[in-house]
């Protein structure tokens, strides 16, 4: 049976949603899946902020441009990086279930835990290093940290880890999906509500794109979509292109929301600013997470480093994404 070709960045979350999609096909019967790392603009400017060099598009347009040059016939990516509009030809294959969607706060390995968040903000400085390169984070994070200075932090999760031990911060404030994947549970210092941070549309999800004339792709995929996720996904994707521009976790949350959560969705109803001085605040609803459901640690599979010219070279075997042990 003929492989069906994989496109993702190189990072460790990255390789390892892709190869947790890659397991899910080829348990669900479809053909087997190779995996190929593409560098994207996002990955080059590995230490300029985003919102200065042109935001979370740059890690996926690369890897769309490969798919549309049929280099490789899907592409694995973290929802909230996904643009609520795709380009033409492209479209969404599947969703797979949901990590947790809410922000945590990770402190040095070195500190003393306060038993709750408040304790910990009782006792902050002020001046306070937080690590976070998400606009988003920024906007919600300053009303709890009004005097906390907000500096950007880039890599992958282990390097962003050992920045943050070697006392380059006084916290990191990060999405809890990728932590928990990645195997650093034990690492979350604080889990915050969404009252207090609101998560990007997406977070916690990855969703899988595809061309829209490829059948055989399409008929593997639909073996491991989650229709509950894709739902409250594309109810958020929805909501952003009819009432406001694109979000993500790049970009500022909106100026007023109230939560309402429940076993099957967390809805926020944002409220926005009317057009003219006479009408009525409007709220839109919007549909940020299902109930998680973590997907399994993916095994071990084999990789291919795209070339520049959109080729592949020969694979290779797939390094461990950290020392510890994604959790299930």
């Amino acid at each position: 049976m003929k492989a069906l070709r994989l496109g993702t960045r190189g990072s460790q979350l990255a390789l390892w949603q892709a190869r947790a999609a890659a397991a899910l096909v080829e348990r669900a019967g479809g053909p087997p899946c190779e995996v190929v790392v593409i560098k994207t603009s996002g990955d080059r400017l590995a230490e300029a902020p985003l919102s200065e060099v042109g935001g979370k598009r740059l890690f996926v347009k690369e890897i769309e441009d490969a798919l549309l040059r049929r280099d490789v016939d899907f592409a694995v990516h973290s929802c909230k990086d996904m643009p609520a509009v795709l380009p033409d030809g492209l479209v969404i294959g599947a969703v797979l279930s949901r990590e947790d969607p809410r922000d945590v706060l990770v402190l040095p390995a070195s500190s003393v835990r306060p038993a709750t968040v408040e304790e910990w903000l009782a006792a902050l400085c002020p001046g306070a290093r937080i690590g976070t390169s998400s606009v988003r984070r920024v906007a919600e994070l300053t009303r709890l940290l009004p005097g906390a200075s907000f500096l950007p932090v880039r890599g992958n999760l282990d390097t962003r880890l050992k920045k943050l031990d070697a006392a380059g911060f006084d916290a990191l404030a990060l999405a809890a999906a990728g932590m928990r994947r990645l195997g650093f549970t034990e690492r979350i210092s604080f889990t915050l509500p969404v009252d207090a941070c609101v998560p990007a549309p997406g977070q916690g999800a990855i969703a899988i794109e595809m061309r829209v004339d490829d059948r055989r792709t399409r008929e593997a995929l639909a073996a491991i979509d989650h229709p509950e996720t894709a739902s409250a996904v594309t109810a958020a994707a929805s909501a952003q292109t009819s009432r406001a521009p694109v979000r993500s976790a790049s970009t500022p949350a909106p100026s007023e929301a109230k939560v309402r959560t429940s076993a099957l969705a967390l809805m926020i109803r944002v409220k926005e600013r009317p057009r003219r001085s006479s009408e009525a605040p409007r709220c839109t609803r919007i549909a940020l997470a299902v109930r998680s459901s973590p997907l399994p640690a993916p095994p071990t599979t084999r990789i291919a480093a795209a070339s520049p010219k959109g080729g592949s070279s020969a694979t290779r075997p797939m390094l461990a994404a950290s020392s510890a042990k994604p959790s299930a």
